[in-house]
C-alpha cells in the first residue's frame, strides 16, 4: 500500500507539473523559499558541577510556488523539517529526535466573486524516520508512513491578499494511512488493530497568514481543523503552527517555532499520580528555539 500511495503522489505531482509548464506561457508564476539550518553543542571537560555531552541540530525547508492566470490561482507549498540531538559519547550515548515533517499542500482555484474562489485542495502529511518515547525503548511509536495523513476538499477559499487565505471545506475526505505492521496491530492513529488505512469524512478549515514587520521580522502562522462527521464531530482535530523569523544579516537569524496538536484519534501514555498508565486524547506541543544559518530565495 505504502508504494501504491508514493506512486499515485508521484503521478499526480507529474501531470501537475506537466499542466503548470503548459500554462505558464500565458500565466504567472511566483515561487521562493527558506532554507535554516540551527546548532548548538555542550561540552564538558573535568568539570565539577556535572553535564553531559551534546550536540543538537535542527533544519527546516519552506518552499512555495503559485500560479495565476485571469481567474485562476493555484497555490503549492512544501514544509520539510529534521532535526536530532545527541547526548553524550561512546557507548553511552543517547540520541533524540526533536523534529520530523513533510507536509504538501496543493490548491486550486477558479475565481467565484470578489475575494472568493471555488476551490480544490490536496493536502499530505507525514515523517522522513522512526520515532522512539525514549531513545533507549526498542518498540517505535512512529515511522515513514506510519502514520501519513491525506486530505482531498471540495470548498471555498477566500484570499483578499497575498499574505492571508481562508479555506474552507463542508466536504473533506481525510485518509490515515500506518502501514507499519508492529503499530497498525496496535490500533495506532485511530485504525483499527490489524489495518493500515482509516477513511474518514467531514468539514474541513485551513487559514494561513504571513506578514513582515519591524524590517527584520517576519511571521506566519498556519491552522487546520478537520470535524468527522460521522463520528464524535464535536472533537474537532486541530494543527496549528506558527514561526517567528529574526533576520539578524544576510545569511543569520533567529527562529520560534511553536506548534499545538490535537487528535481525538491519537492517544497519549499519560502516568496519574497513582502510577497509573492510561492512553487518552491529550494536546501535544511543541516548542523550538534556534539561531542559525538562513537562506532565503
Amino acid at each position: 500500500m505504502k508504494k501504491t500511495l508514493i506512486l499515485i503522489l508521484i503521478l499526480s505531482f507529474s501531470y501537475l507539473s506537466m499542466f503548470s509548464q503548459d500554462e505558464s506561457e500565458k500565466g504567472k508564476w511566483k515561487s521562493g523559499g527558506m532554507m535554516s539550518l540551527n546548532a548548538s553543542q555542550v561540552s564538558f571537560t573535568n568539570w565539577s558541577a556535572g553535564g553531559q555531552n551534546s550536540v543538537a541540530a535542527n533544519s527546516f525547508v519552506n518552499l512555495f510556488a503559485n500560479f495565476k492566470k485571469n481567474r485562476m490561482t493555484w497555490d503549492n507549498t512544501l514544509d520539510l523539517g529534521y532535526g536530532k540531538l545527541f547526548q553524550g559519547i561512546g557507548e553511552n550515548q543517547l540520541i533524540y529526535k526533536t523534529d520530523d515533517k513533510i507536509d504538501f499542500s496543493s490548491k486550486y482555484g477558479q475565481f467565484a466573486f470578489e475575494h472568493w474562489y471555488y476551490a480544490a485542495l490536496i493536502g499530505f502529511k507525514t515523517q522522513f524516520d522512526h520515532g522512539f518515547k525514549e531513545p533507549t525503548d526498542a518498540n517505535k511509536i512512529s515511522d515513514f508512513f506510519a502514520p501519513a495523513y491525506l486530505n482531498v476538499s471540495l470548498g471555498m477559499d477566500y484570499k483578499p491578499s497575498d499574505n492571508f487565505s481562508l479555506f474552507i471545506s463542508p466536504l473533506t475526505g481525510k485518509m490515515t494511512f500506518v502501514t507499519d505492521e508492529y503499530l497498525s496491530n496496535l490500533g495506532a492513529f485511530g485504525v483499527d488493530p490489524g489495518k493500515m488505512f482509516r477513511p474518514e469524512f467531514g468539514g474541513y478549515l485551513k487559514a494561513q497568514y504571513k506578514v513582515d514587520f519591524l524590517k527584520n521580522m517576519t511571521y506566519s502562522t498556519k491552522l487546520d481543523l478537520f470535524s468527522n462527521y460521522l463520528e464524535k464531530a464535536k472533537n474537532v482535530d486541530v494543527n496549528w503552527e506558527n514561526l517567528l523569523m529574526l533576520k539578524i544579516n544576510n545569511w543569520f537569524s533567529a527562529s520560534i517555532h511553536y506548534t499545538m496538536i490535537y487528535d481525538d484519534d491519537i492517544n497519549i501514555n499519560w502516568v496519574d499520580a497513582d502510577g497509573i498508565d492510561h492512553f487518552i486524547p491529550k494536546l501535544q506541543i511543541k516548542q523550538m528555539i534556534g539561531l542559525g544559518l538562513t537562506y532565503k530565495f
